[in-house]
């Protein structure tokens, strides 16, 4: 059986040197928990580190949470569905927002539960995500800002989630004087301004965040260590907080080129033949996942010698290299894994999840 293994060591190695690096700046951060997928094992190692705030966008994710510590800050960091407002505020300290009717909805269920919930006003820096325009920021401040039941903390901005827009020194100084501007249109002090995920890390380092921009949410790095720019392991951090193994069901040389007339498999691809590989063998090994659970690509096999050739929907077939006469059926092969696949396959209940 495939499970997944999550190192505390190593993540509380990973989390004190984050913590580290933001106290040294002046800037506060959130952890971003959505990758564990609401594991309570997981969570509540998490949460005995002491971070200040936990973010997600699943609401029975929040919900864990609160079980698990009631008075930890918690964070919806996407636009409520109109059909969740009553557990968003019910899960959620704090939610992102983009729209004047959701906020009112959001308004009125806190009232109801005799809460004030904090929002984050969502701004458009060019990534065309979440956010509102901003020349759009005054008119819109001047609605919400009066709402019963609604404190208006801080502002926002999410760049390289969807369109591969790179945080930059302008956009940040951007981010800041939107906040400047409210402040100087409606005397209200925004306590926070939200200036992005991970990938906006190495600007800390270079000193190119402005002081306005005082939070930031914190993931991909906390978990795997990457230092998102330059596509590399951050100095003094650790890979390896999350594994996967799977195990091998199957060994055996066969042809490198598939026999018979082609087509496409049942993912739409069609294979692509190397004449090299005519006559050729190579020992292949199965693993006892599939597509269900991970696309290979997000698979990085800790052999360096072990490469992955394809998928179907439960195997995933491996070349062992020049390692074939090192494994046998039954052995675990172990990966470290890309985010969006574990993001993935943390969701899926056919992995058991180990913690170490």
């Amino acid at each position: 059986m495939a499970y997944l293994v999550l190192d505390k060591e190593k993540l509380k190695h990973n989390f004190q040197f984050l913590d580290q690096l933001f106290s040294t700046n002046e800037k506060s951060w959130a952890v971003v928990s959505k990758l564990l997928c609401g594991n309570r094992s997981y969570l509540e190692y998490l949460i005995s580190l002491g971070p200040n705030e936990l973010c997600d966008s699943r609401i029975s994710n929040l919900q864990t949470i609160k079980e698990i510590n009631s008075q930890i800050k918690t964070v919806y960091i996407k636009p409520p569905a109109h059909d969740n407002i009553e557990d968003v505020v019910r899960y959620a300290d704090t939610s992102f927002n983009t729209e004047l009717d959701t906020i009112r909805l959001l308004s009125e269920e806190a009232t109801r539960q005799n809460k004030v919930h904090k929002i984050i006003i969502m701004i458009e820096l060019g990534d065309l995500r979440e956010g509102i325009m901003g020349e759009g920021l005054i008119e819109f401040y001047g609605e919400v800002f009066h709402l019963k039941g609604i404190e208006v903390s801080g502002i926002g901005a999410n760049l390289n989630c969807l369109s591969g827009v790179l945080p930059s020194q302008d956009k940040l100084i951007q981010l800041s004087l939107y906040e400047q501007l409210i402040e100087a249109n409606f005397n209200q002090q925004i306590p926070w301004v939200s200036g992005g995920t991970s990938i906006t890390i190495p600007l800390i380092e270079r000193g190119q965040v402005p002081k306005g921009v005082n939070h930031f949410r914190i993931g991909e790095t906390l978990f795997f260590g990457n230092h998102l720019l330059e596509d590399t392991l951050y100095e003094g951090m650790e890979q390896g907080v999350i594994k996967l193994f799977a195990q091998i069901i199957e060994i055996a040389e066969k042809p490198k080129i598939p026999i018979g007339y082609l087509a496409e498999n049942p993912s739409g691809e069609m294979h692509e033949i190397d004449d090299a590989d005519y006559g050729e063998t190579s020992y292949r090994a199965i693993i006892d996942i599939g597509l269900l659970d991970i696309s290979p690509e997000y698979l990085i096999p800790e052999d360096n010698e072990i490469s992955v050739i394809g998928a179907s929907s439960d195997m995933i077939i491996l070349d062992l290299g020049e390692k074939e006469q090192s494994y046998s059926v039954g052995d675990m092969v172990s990966f470290r894994l890309k985010y969006m696949g574990a993001l993935g396959i943390f969701n899926s209940d056919y992995i058991e999840k180990r913690i170490i």
